[in-house]
């Protein structure tokens, strides 16, 4: 029984008393494991983007391990208490989760995550461009950082927005003054760029949220 820290990246209901908890995890990347949530923790232990700790239980006859002992390892209260830093993490979530594999390693990902994370709950006012950045600082830590030459196909009529992005450190870039429009155009924009790069589709269902938040 090995103790392991992890984010949850989604959940899947599993008969009436068991979740599947969909969790990037240094030690073992992008993997779903069996949980049985119990009446005093519930389903709020599995908010999207909570930093769990747990001890994995393997199982030789299934290739689906379970957690048992699953705690907090990080109140995120910043995030928690905030009704648009939530909305939020449904969206960042939803891309880690639409994104990554089954068994994905990519190295310095997962301390990435949590950095990102814990940068989130802490700051206390000018965040709402952080969704932008999380998408370009996301696919540096997949390995191919963007430059302006590299998305400029996909911009469109925001390539004057994406070039002040690219030039702006995390601090500048909070202060970019988008409106709520433009910045979802921008995620759009960018999980294009994403779908391209991986190779895949990737559709964000909880981008509409976000656009309803950031009218």
């Amino acid at each position: 029984m090995n103790n392991i820290e992890f984010i949850v990246l989604a959940t899947t209901k599993v008969g009436e008393n068991a979740l599947v908890v969909h969790t990037l995890s240094k030690e073992h990347g992008r993997r779903g494991f069996l949980v049985h949530p119990g009446k005093k923790a519930g389903m709020a232990l599995y908010l999207p983007l909570n930093i769990l700790e747990a001890d994995v239980v393997e199982n030789s006859k299934s290739s689906l391990w379970s957690l048992k002992n699953v705690h907090l390892r990080d109140a995120l209260s910043g995030i928690r208490g905030s009704v648009h830093k939530n909305t939020m993490t449904l969206f960042l979530a939803e891309v880690l989760f639409r994104t990554l594999r089954e068994g994905t390693f990519e190295d310095g990902l997962y301390e990435w995550c949590v950095g990102s994370i814990l940068t989130l709950d802490a700051l206390e006012a000018d965040y709402a461009n952080f969704p932008v950045r999380f998408l370009l600082d996301f696919a540096g830590a997949l390995g191919f950082r963007p430059t302006f030459d590299s998305v400029a196909p996909f911009g469109q009529e925001y390539l004057q927005d994406l070039k002040a992005l690219l030039q702006s450190d995390f601090g500048t870039c909070m202060l970019l003054p988008l409106s709520g429009s433009r910045r979802n155009a921008l995620c759009e924009v960018l999980l294009q760029y994403l779908s391209y790069h991986t190779e895949s589709t990737i559709q964000v269902r909880s981008l509409t949220v976000l656009r309803d938040l950031y009218r």
